[in-house]
């Protein structure tokens, strides 16, 4: 194997993600587990399940990382890469501690990490290398060696990612009706999070104004825009807007829903819409809850014709990204300088995030940061 294709010195893979229910017994403790330290009451978290239990009581996010390990594997294999691959959760089985201590029995000793999750923010980034480091510190005192684990840096603008949303696009527009297709407006759909939280996401240079998150999505945004408009020779009109807003009614975050530009939309006269979810890697429980149902049933409460876009899941070309994505960590670790696939105008994010970066209201120690990163 040449060096351009050499893992080393990672000799496995960790895919990260935050877990969800397996059936309807799972959800409140799922729920418990996900807002623990919130002083949220049980018989609340019963009425949030009820989205859960709407699909049986299963998130489908844990099937689709089985399929995303599945197609990192292949691709994998097809290359000659020869790094197992793992799989953990934050808040649900497979918990992130004991695959790490499982790991750790296998002799795996440094590992690249890859997170379900895009972009910058508190809850997208820091709070994963927090339970990174709080499950390093449990394999510490059960007296496990120490592990070493190095978080892949945000791939929101690497082309694996971008490039099946793009196609995604298309194939939306061009199931809505021939009528109403030219004039469709592209609606792009993340998570909402506080302002406050946004406007410390990313490096502290970058605070302020939705910070990292708001610009990064942005990017995004607009380069399936463009991509579109020069592959249909046809400009449609968009903006960023949100969903799955989950917090006090008293605290401002970031705006608008989903549903509320839906109405936007109608009441301007645009004829449809296609709702774009690029805040997700995958078509879990806000994805099909929050927009194929609730903002889906809106949208005929309107007579707005609207289709939803697909993630990017288990594309191959997402697959190809992630090798990507290790191998150029690897080469950097080894004192290599390697290029870095990178779409737009901010180009290919840090290794290691800084101090400062995403902060939570009460910190925590976190791994694989600048400063943070022992194991």
């Amino acid at each position: 194997m040449s060096d351009e294709c050499a893992p080393s010195p990672y000799d496995a893979l960790l895919l990260l993600s935050y877990g969800g229910p397996e059936g309807p017994d799972d959800v409140v403790p799922f729920l418990e587990n996900a807002t623990r330290g919130r002083g949220i009451p049980r018989e609340r978290l019963k009425e949030v399940g009820q989205h859960y239990f709407l699909f049986g009581g299963v998130s489908p996010i844990n099937e689709q990382n089985r399929t995303l390990m599945d197609a990192l594997r292949k691709d994998f294999a097809d290359h000659g890469l020869n790094l197992p691959v793992h799989w953990g959760n934050r808040n649900w089985a497979p918990y992130l501690t004991d695959t790490l201590r499982e790991m750790a029995r296998e002799g795996h000793r440094r590992i690249a990490v890859l997170v379900t999750s895009a972009y910058a923010s508190y809850s997208g980034c820091r709070q994963y290398r927090e339970d990174l480091a709080g499950a390093l510190s449990t394999l510490e005192a059960e007296g496990f060696p120490a592990l070493r684990v190095d978080k892949l840096r945000h791939y929101f603008n690497h082309p694996g990612f971008v490039r099946p949303m793009i196609d995604g696009v298309l194939k939306s527009l061009g199931e809505l009706p021939a009528e109403v297709r030219a004039g469709a407006h592209l609606a792009f759909t993340t998570h909402s999070i506080p302002l406050t939280a946004a406007d410390t996401s990313g490096p502290v240079e970058g605070h302020g104004d939705g910070g990292a998150y708001l610009r990064q999505h942005l990017e995004v945004a607009g380069l399936i825009a463009d991509a579109v408009r020069e592959e249909t020779g046809v400009e449609h009109p968009w903006r960023l807007v949100y969903q799955s807003r989950s917090g006090a009614p008293h605290i401002p975050w970031l705006e608008p829903d989903i549903c509320d530009h839906l109405e936007e939309l109608k009441g301007s006269g645009a004829p449809a819409a296609v709702m774009v979810p690029i805040g997700f890697v995958s078509d879990h429980m806000e994805v099909l809850y929050d927009l194929d149902t609730e903002a889906v049933a809106k949208a005929a409460e309107l007579g707005l014709p609207v289709r939803r876009s697909a993630t990017v899941g288990a594309d191959p070309r997402f697959a190809a990204a992630v090798r990507e994505l290790v191998l150029e960590r690897a080469a950097a670790e080894r004192g290599a300088r390697v290029p870095r696939c990178a779409l737009g105008s901010l180009g290919p994010s840090h290794d290691l995030c800084p101090i400062g970066c995403c902060p939570g209201r009460s910190p925590r120690p976190a791994a694989a940061g600048t400063g943070e990163r022992p194991s």
